[in-house]
């Protein structure tokens, strides 16, 4: 019963939210805004990525991502991505780690046991308070790495599209 209730869970996930795959094995490459759609901005490569306008605003999703970052992530990894004695800085990793590596180690979790240590990230494909702000969570940690944003609360953002409530409310149900 639970592989099925699992099984149908992501389905429903995946059908609501298009979740591309690209060819990215460089790391995070050129995280510059190409494109946008409605509010959601996009690398040259098609990655989600953030935008900072010259007075410090930044997209919807970069501010919906410190603040997903900060109730799902911060508790291990630290504020701003800083990193803690319990996980690393995600703001370093972010540098290498491209969208896809990202997204497989959110989802399915890793796990890096040696003689010395043991690091276990949980697998997070099935909570929905991550999952269905994976993006979000991605540019916001994005900024970070470029020093595009400093530490703390974004003092200032752009306003939420209809579009963001629209897929939220599809993913969380």
């Amino acid at each position: 019963m639970r592989r099925t209730v699992h099984a149908a869970a992501t389905t429903f996930f995946f059908a609501a939210i298009s979740v591309p795959v690209y060819a990215v094995t460089d790391g995070s490459g050129d995280p510059a805004p190409a494109k946008q759609d409605d509010g959601k901005w996009f690398d040259k490569d098609g990655n989600p990525t953030f935008k900072v306008d010259e007075d410090g605003t930044v997209d919807w999703y970069t501010y919906s991502g410190f603040i997903r970052y900060s109730s799902e992530c911060l508790r291990c990894h630290g504020p701003d991505g800083m990193g803690s004695s319990y996980a690393p800085a995600l703001r370093n990793s972010m540098k290498r780690l491209s969208y896809p590596e990202f997204y497989g180690i959110v989802a399915g979790g890793k796990k890096d046991v040696s003689s010395a240590q043991e690091l276990v990230m949980p697998a997070n494909g099935e909570n929905k308070n991550v999952m269905c702000f994976i993006d979000d969570i991605y540019v916001y940690l994005r900024a970070r790495a470029d020093d595009a944003i400093p530490r703390g609360r974004p003092e200032k953002h752009a306003p939420k599209p209809d579009s963001f409530t629209k897929a939220e409310d599809a993913c969380m149900g």
